[in-house]
């Protein structure tokens, strides 16, 4: 028989504190990875920030002007993406601009957006092979190649659907090589890329670049669409206000086919 104390405890609300490491709130005072906010106000740039609130550290000068660049990198891709798609059409409709936003994110997923951490994950277990097992790089590049064919599956971070040649992949490694950002993951993708160049002709892609990039300044894999995303939104905010400001409201975007009409039939 359940005891009365037994009831008591399975119905009692158990309530668990959050806990963070990141900012310790105190009245009149906020401490973020140890530094008081108002000193971080005016002394650091965005960029520093993230890698402070992601890693514990603020960056080296390099590492500042790599993440900087690797965040413009994201900032827009026209029309053509589903998240921007739908952001414009939730402005379209009248919604307030969070959700527009909101709309915009949520339209993120494995075929869009997500190759980017796919790709990170994927270079990180890769060096972690090429190191535990002694084995170069360039024949790690091949046993991945030859994993993603056999289960056919696309290559994360290599190949677009719009360009051939996606001008801001090499632009990027250029910049991981000048600020000391390149390394061996960085190695391995271009290793990746070469092989599959000389086999069906396809480049590394922005999401490649900028996943091998992250991954040698010591970004967990998880954190890869993340940081896509704060590089996108304000490209999707100005879709938003473009959409907003100069177009009609509750765009006509159907082409339909020919519908045929159907008599009920009497089934009494």
């Amino acid at each position: 028989m359940i005891s009365e104390e037994v009831l008591k405890g399975m119905f009692q609300p158990r309530t668990t504190p959050w806990r963070t490491s990141i900012t310790k709130v105190e009245p009149n005072r906020l401490i973020t990875q140890g530094y008081p906010q108002e000193e971080l106000i005016g002394s650091i740039s965005f960029p520093e920030m993230i890698h402070l609130l992601l890693k514990g550290v603020l960056p080296n000068k390099n590492q500042e002007q790599m993440l900087q660049a690797i965040l413009v990198s994201f900032c827009d891709h026209g029309i053509t993406p589903p998240s921007t798609q739908s952001a414009r059409l939730m402005a379209s409709a009248g919604s307030p601009v969070n959700a527009c936003l909101a709309g915009g994110i949520l339209a993120f997923g494995e075929n869009h957006a997500g190759a980017i951490e796919i790709a990170m994950h994927m270079l990180q277990e890769g060096v972690k092979l090429s190191r535990n097992e002694d084995v170069a790089l360039d024949e790690t590049a091949q046993k991945l190649i030859n994993y993603f064919t056999e289960n056919e599956k696309k290559i994360p971070g290599f190949g677009h659907r719009y360009h051939k040649k996606d001008p801001r992949a090499p632009r990027l490694i250029e910049l991981g090589r000048k600020y000391d950002c390149f390394k061996e993951h960085s190695q391995l993708a271009m290793h990746i890329q070469d092989q599959l160049r000389e086999r069906k002709g396809i480049k590394m892609n922005i999401d490649g670049a900028n996943a091998a990039i992250l991954s040698d300044m010591g970004f967990d894999w998880r954190v890869g669409c993340g940081l896509f995303i704060v590089g996108r939104i304000p490209g999707l905010l100005a879709h938003i206000q473009e959409e907003k400001t100069q177009e009609k409201p509750f765009r006509k975007l159907m082409d339909v086919d020919t519908v045929n009409e159907n008599e009920i039939i009497n089934r009494f």
